[in-house]
């Protein structure tokens, strides 16, 4: 099963064989060999991994969400907050934009902290803001904003949040299961993520890791019928992981067999590695090369990195895009409004050796380079 490039992008990404596999078998949604054989045991599986460090296992309890990442989001967002409350979102990039976005279309009410793509929001200006606005009552930030591939630091923000007495909700679309996260530990309430990014499923599915306790608050504030985060919660619950709505099965079963793989691989220590691995090889090869990055290294993730354009009036991204598909890699425009860049994903089933390989590749197509010199001897 041969793909004619790998996507070195932050998802959807690069599968295994043996995930796209899965997928060649149907199953039925009321049968028990895939409520209780497949959606139950993701469910716990899913808990056990964001709660490996702590003792409250009975604390959280894990929703799966039909359609992508963003839905997800949606879904908590519109149903964690009430009619009365406000979201306060931290932003340095178009993710947390977006969930800006959500809350305006819901009606709730919203305020910003906003940054460049390539900073961390103040803790000073958070601790202002929560200070200074009372009717704040959930505040929402994106782990990794890949937008540029920066990490925010959750454990900076939210023993501010909580020690505020305000709800954190945390969109780890692009970090869950490729870094540890102290969900537990760090009193996140609602942890979003989605099955087609460190966890190396395929697009279709999102899951929402929650306190018990605001997840039973949820009742009744949704406001989408297909969205409402409690009823799909309290579904799964009380009929042994059957979903309210078509469950996207072959998505959930290879979603099943990515877990495993993770597992095989050592769990989410050994896949950061990995990708650490992966990320360092890269940014090396690409610094020797003059490429300068958007993100400083401090604040980079090990999941996607962005690139400023070459300083050439002769750079063509599409055309770059092409030469390098020709070779067997796709890569990613850039996001970042303030700067001309593009994007390489290092997650997926991808090695050290593929980044190399990319390397090699690049350094084939500089193609803007050769003009340059063909415009000097012209001249």
């Amino acid at each position: 099963m041969n793909n004619p490039y790998l996507l070195l992008t932050p998802g959807p990404l690069s599968t295994s064989a043996t995930v796209k596999q899965t997928m060649l078998r149907d199953w039925c949604t009321w049968d028990d060999d895939y409520n209780l054989g497949v959606v139950q045991p993701i469910r716990q599986q899913l808990l056990d991994m964001a709660l490996a460090t702590s003792n409250c296992d009975t604390a959280y309890s894990t929703v799966l969400m039909q359609g992508s990442g963003t839905f997800a989001v949606e879904s908590a967002i519109g149903s964690a907050i009430p009619a009365d409350g406000k979201l306060l979102v931290l932003i340095n990039g178009a993710y947390g934009q977006r969930i800006a976005e959500i809350a305006e279309y819901l009606n709730i009410a919203v305020v910003t902290l906003v940054v460049a793509e390539h900073e961390w929001v103040s803790t000073v200006a958070l601790t202002e803001m929560l200070a200074s606005d009372a009717d704040i009552t959930h505040v929402a930030m994106v782990h990794c904003e890949t937008t540029s591939g920066i990490l925010n630091p959750i454990e900076r923000y939210a023993p501010i949040v909580k020690a505020a007495g305000k709800v954190l909700l945390v969109d780890a679309m692009s970090s869950f299961a490729g870094i540890d996260i102290k969900v537990a530990d760090l009193g996140i309430d609602f942890l979003i993520s989605s099955a087609n990014k460190c966890i190396q499923g395929v697009p279709g599915m999102g899951f929402v890791i929650a306190k018990r306790s605001e997840l039973l608050l949820c009742e009744g504030r949704a406001r989408s019928l297909s969205l409402d985060l409690f009823c799909q919660w309290k579904t799964m619950e009380d009929n042994n992981g059957k979903w309210r709505f078509t469950s996207p099965t072959h998505v959930v079963r290879a979603f099943q067999q990515a877990l495993t793989e993770l597992v095989l691989e050592g769990g989410i220590e050994a896949r950061a590695i990995r990708y650490a691995a992966n990320h360092q090889t890269l940014i090396k090869g690409m610094q020797a090369q003059d490429f300068q990055c958007v993100v400083e290294v401090e604040k980079q993730s090990p999941f996607i990195s962005t690139f400023v354009y070459p300083d050439s009036e002769l750079f063509d991204f599409k055309k770059l895009y092409d030469c390098l598909k020709e070779e067997g890699f796709v890569i990613y425009p850039g996001k970042v409004t303030a700067t001309p860049c593009f994007r390489i994903g290092h997650i997926g089933e991808v090695y050290p050796e593929d980044m190399q390989r990319l390397l090699t590749a690049l350094a084939k197509h500089r193609f803007w380079e050769q003009e340059d010199a063909l415009e000097n001897v012209s001249a």
